[in-house]
């Protein structure tokens, strides 16, 4: 029998937070995890997506480089050599991780698979038997694939597999237009590959705000084939190609032949085999278990939950800060402490970049929008399109904001910032801004705010420069 104050389940990013947080508490912990391959992030998420789509922006850039007098000649890209540079950079972040395992105190790390026996008991596949004060749920998630493209082979990829092609695909089909699904296709797109991007909701990449959905929308148009409100299905051809067809309820209906199929359509939560009926903790109707997010306890019992298994908000920088929050609360058991939690925050990394932050419009009293479409930096720069949506409470202290703009991924932050801190848009008016940049676009919805919530704006400290140009 092994005995611990905390055992975590998984090592990913929540796992090692947990691990880590209940370590520093001064507990004895066990990480357990059938691989201890490295984090999701890592190994098919955030850092591979974006070094496709950095390998995607420099291919664009020369596209677009004759539009200012720059002329580098006829491009090639070289699919192999574009797929080998993202393995090895993805690797070298997945040696990272790996090292950290090895600087676990001896004994922490235990590899298997494990199973509730008890609430404060799990047991590993080859017997071992683990008595814990507490227990962190972070095993996970893993790729959805709907069953109209399971068992048509190779060709019809996860993210999981994806990043393991010598080359880039010749026509590809990507279902669903998430976050990711939206990056993958457009980042393929440019590097030269005839994608067809296809959904079934209206939306582009879960935009909140109609407008951020029509400026992106147009913004992949220009690169891929957009297809929304549709049904997909598919067949496998016998030359290995991939048929995918689509209906739509206002009668359209088409359908094309393609080398591969992306399918984007989400993650579900990795629960099955561990016997949670066992743990003692509530399940919802889904199976899935039923936890407080402050403090990411299931009930009143020693078992917690963190991360991507918790299908609470399924970004790197919620799972750590997830997994903190249960290690620091196992560890203490049964005492347990809420925790404050971050603004809701999501980026995706399209060009432009669009993101969401705290509440939507329909949720707040004022929403005022400023134009990309003509912004001057932005201008400069060849890339004028989008908007910003910033909302405030009747006060015009900002309660959240949805973006579709040119340096989407750095106006997020300062908006997210603002809305964590409770700023007023007449605050963010007195910080200085410098001329010329893209900040400068959102002032136009920060004095509307300021008017329609009947605050006065600060006085002008602008010498000279065009404001909000």
């Amino acid at each position: 029998m092994i005995r611990c104050d905390v055992a975590v389940i998984g090592a990913g990013t929540a796992g090692l937070a947990a691990e880590r947080a209940a370590r520093g508490a001064g507990a004895r912990t066990v990480l357990i995890d059938p691989e201890f391959n490295g984090t999701l992030c890592a190994l098919a998420g955030c850092m591979p997506s974006k070094l496709l789509i950095a390998a995607a922006s420099a291919a664009h850039q020369v596209e677009q480089a004759p539009r200012f007098g720059v002329l580098p000649g006829p491009m090639r890209i070289d699919g192999p050599r574009v797929m080998t540079r993202l393995r090895a950079e993805r690797d070298r972040f997945l040696s990272f991780t790996r090292e950290s395992f090895d600087d676990l105190p001896e004994g922490t790390a235990l590899v298997g698979r494990a199973r509730f026996s008890a609430a404060q008991r799990l047991t590993l596949e080859d017997g071992r038997e683990i008595e814990a004060g507490a227990i962190v749920i972070a095993t996970g998630s893993r790729p959805v694939v709907p069953p109209p493209f399971r068992d048509l082979g190779p060709n019809v990829m996860t993210t999981d597999t994806l990043f393991e092609l010598p080359d880039l695909p010749q026509r590809l089909a990507v279902i669903g237009a998430g976050p990711l699904g939206a990056e993958l296709a457009q980042a393929m797109a440019r590097l030269g590959v005839r994608v067809t991007l296809l959904d079934s909701g209206d939306a582009v990449a879960k935009a909140r705000a109609p407008a951020v959905n029509a400026a992106l929308g147009a913004a992949l148009s220009e690169d891929l084939r957009l297809i929304l409100g549709v049904e997909t299905s598919a067949e496998r051809l016998e030359n290995g190609e991939i048929r995918v067809s689509w209906t739509g309820e206002d009668g359209r209906a088409g359908q094309d032949d393609f080398t591969h199929v992306l399918v984007a359509t989400g993650r579900a939560p990795v629960l099955s085999g561990l016997e949670l009926k066992a743990s003692g903790i509530d399940l919802d109707e889904d199976g899935q278990p039923l936890f407080n997010r402050l403090t990411m306890q299931c009930g009143n019992t020693p078992v917690f939950m963190a991360g991507d298994v918790a299908a609470d908000a399924p970004v790197l920088h919620e799972a750590s800060s997830e997994g903190a929050i249960a290690g620091r609360n196992a560890a203490q058991f049964p005492k347990v402490d809420p925790f404050e939690r971050h603004v809701f925050f999501t980026i995706a990394f399209t060009d432009p970049p669009s993101a969401a932050i705290g509440a939507a419009a329909k949720d707040a009293a004022i929403s005022a929008s400023a134009d990309y479409g003509d912004q001057g930096r932005a201008r400069v720069e060849g890339r004028a399109r989008g908007v910003l949506c910033i909302h405030a409470d009747p006060g015009g202290r900002l309660v959240g904001a949805d973006l579709c703009a040119p340096g989407g991924e750095h106006l997020a932050h300062q908006l997210a910032w603002a809305v964590q801190s409770g700023a007023t848009a007449a605050q963010l008016l007195d910080m200085p801004f410098y001329h010329p940049t893209l900040e400068e676009g959102m002032k136009t919805a920060l004095r509307e705010i300021c008017r329609r919530s009947g605050t006065s704006e600060p006085p002008s400290r602008d010498v000279g420069s065009p404001s909000g140009s």
